[in-house]
C-alpha cells in the first residue's frame, strides 16, 4: 500500500482570497467587532434576514448564514473542503514562522482537516476511542474531578470565577487523562495549550504569536516523547489504542498520525468544551425559575445543555474552501473561495427555531442545531463534551443550587473567528 500524502497540519495562507463575482459585498461585518464579541446574535439574525449570503471584505470570506445552504456545504466535502480550518486565519509573523519552521515541528492533518479518503481511514481508528466502554471507563473519574473542583470552589468563599475554578480546568483534566497524559503534568500542558485558539483563529500581535508558537512547539515535542512512550509501555488508555491499531494496520494508521492525532485533541476536547461550561452558567443562571427547575429535576439537564448548544453555542463557526467552481444558492462561488460558515445564525433561524434568541431549557427542538457540525466531520468528541456537561451541571445543581452570576460585572470574551466563551465568569452563592 503506498504511504499517505503528507499534509501540514497548519497551513500558512499567502494567496490571495477569492472575491466571488456579482455576490453582495458587505465591508462593515467582522467578528473582530466589540459588539460582535460581547453578543454575536443580534447581528447575526438581522443578516440572516437581510443579507444572508454575502462577502466579508474585512474577512475575505464568503459568508453563509442559513441553515440550509451550511447543510449543503457540510454535506458535499468534495467541492467544499475542510482542509483549511486549522489554518491561521492571519498572516503569522515571521518570528513565529522561525519557530514554527524547526524541524522537528512536523505534525499532519488528521482529522478536522483531512479530506477523504485519508479523513475516513483515520476516523474508523480514533472513532473507536470514544466508544460506550472507555465512556464508562471515564465516568467515575469526571463525576470524582468535577466534585472536587466544585468543592474547592465553594470553601474557598464567594465570590469565584467559575473558570479557572472549574470550567478550564475540568474539560483539560479530562482530556488529558483521556489521552494518558499523567496528573502531575496538567499544569504544564494547560499552559502549552491554552492560548493556540489565538494563532489559528484570532489576530494576536506580533509577540504574543512568538509565544504560543513556542509553546506549540513545546507541546508537540511532549506529545511525540508521550506516544514514544506508550509505544514502550502501553496502558489502557486513548493513545494506546491508537498505537495498538497502528501496530497492527501500519500501512493504514502512520505513526506520525498517531502522533498528530494526539497532538490535535487537546484543543478540541479542552478549550471548547471549557466555553460550553461556561456559557451554560452565563444563559442558565439568570433566570431562577429554569435553574430551579435543573435543580429540582436533573433529567432536564441533556436537554438544556442541547439549548445551550444551540442558543449560544461555543463555536460560533467554522470553515471551507471551494475546491471547484459551484454555486450556493443564486451565487457563483469560484474555486478558491474561502467560506465561512456561521453556525451561529443558522442555529438562530427563526423559521426552525421559534423566538430563537430565547433560551428554553425545554424547547422540543434543541438538537436540531449544528454546533457539532454536520456530516462525515461531525464532532468526534460530541458524546464525551455531552457527558462532561451533564456531570458539571449535575454537580453544580446538587452542591450550589443557589449559584447565581455576581451581577453588572464586565465580561471580556477571546478575539477570534470562531470559539466563544467569557476569559472570566464570576458566581456567588450564600
Amino acid at each position: 500500500m503506498s504511504q499517505p500524502k503528507q499534509e501540514p497540519y497548519h497551513k500558512i495562507q499567502d494567496s490571495a482570497p477569492v472575491l466571488p463575482a456579482g455576490c453582495p459585498v458587505n465591508s462593515g461585518f467582522t467578528t473582530f467587532d466589540s459588539d460582535y464579541l460581547q453578543n454575536p446574535y443580534p447581528q447575526l439574525e438581522k443578516l440572516l434576514a437581510e443579507q444572508p449570503v454575502f462577502y466579508s471584505e474585512q474577512l475575505g470570506y464568503l459568508v453563509l448564514t442559513r441553515m440550509d445552504d451550511i447543510l449543503e456545504v457540510f454535506k458535499n466535502p468534495k467541492i467544499f473542503s475542510s482542509e483549511n480550518v486549522q489554518d491561521p486565519v492571519f498572516p503569522i509573523c515571521p518570528a513565529a514562522q522561525e519557530v514554527l519552521s524547526a524541524e522537528d515541528y512536523n505534525p499532519q492533518a488528521v482529522m478536522s482537516n483531512r479530506q477523504p479518503p485519508d479523513h475516513t481511514r483515520i476516523r474508523k481508528y480514533t472513532r473507536e476511542g470514544f466508544s460506550g466502554r472507555r465512556m464508562k471507563i471515564l465516568e467515575p473519574y469526571i463525576r470524582q474531578t468535577s466534585t472536587n473542583l466544585v468543592s474547592a470552589m465553594l470553601a474557598g468563599g464567594s465570590p469565584a470565577d467559575f473558570v479557572s475554578a472549574v470550567g478550564h480546568t475540568l474539560p483539560g483534566q479530562i482530556i488529558f487523562r483521556f489521552i494518558g497524559f499523567p496528573e502531575q503534568d496538567d499544569e504544564e500542558l494547560m499552559h502549552w495549550t491554552a492560548d493556540r485558539l489565538a494563532i489559528v483563529w484570532g489576530r494576536p500581535d506580533e509577540k504574543e504569536q512568538v509565544a504560543i508558537a513556542e509553546n506549540m512547539l513545546r507541546y508537540w515535542r511532549y506529545c511525540r516523547q508521550f506516544v514514544a512512550l506508550r509505544k514502550r509501555s502501553p496502558a489502557d488508555d486513548f493513545t494506546s489504542e491508537l498505537l495498538a491499531a497502528h501496530k497492527e494496520h501500519p500501512d493504514d494508521l502512520t505513526y506520525r498520525e498517531v502522533e498528530s492525532v494526539i497532538y490535535g485533541l487537546s484543543f478540541a476536547g479542552h478549550e471548547i468544551v471549557s466555553n460550553f461550561l461556561s456559557l451554560s452558567l452565563l444563559n442558565l443562571l439568570p433566570d431562577r425559575k429554569q435553574w430551579q427547575a435543573l435543580c429540582e429535576n436533573p433529567s432536564l439537564i441533556p436537554g438544556a445543555l442541547e439549548e445551550i448548544l444551540r442558543v449560544d453555542s461555543p463555536q460560533t463557526s467554522w470553515r471551507r474552501v471551494a475546491t471547484q467552481d459551484t454555486c450556493i444558492g443564486n451565487v457563483r462561488v469560484p474555486k478558491g473561495t474561502r467560506i465561512f460558515l456561521s453556525l451561529g445564525a443558522a442555529n438562530h433561524e427563526p423559521g426552525i427555531f421559534e423566538q430563537p434568541a430565547v433560551c428554553d431549557i425545554r424547547r422540543k427542538n434543541a438538537a436540531r442545531h449544528i454546533s457539532f457540525g454536520h456530516g462525515i466531520h461531525f464532532c468526534l468528541g460530541a458524546r464525551l463534551a455531552r457527558l462532561e456537561g451533564q456531570i458539571a451541571l449535575e454537580t453544580l445543581t446538587q452542591h450550589a443550587p443557589d449559584l447565581r452570576l455576581v451581577p453588572a460585572q464586565q465580561l471580556e470574551f477571546s478575539s477570534n473567528i470562531t470559539f466563544r466563551g467569557p476569559k472570566k465568569l464570576y458566581v456567588e452563592w450564600g
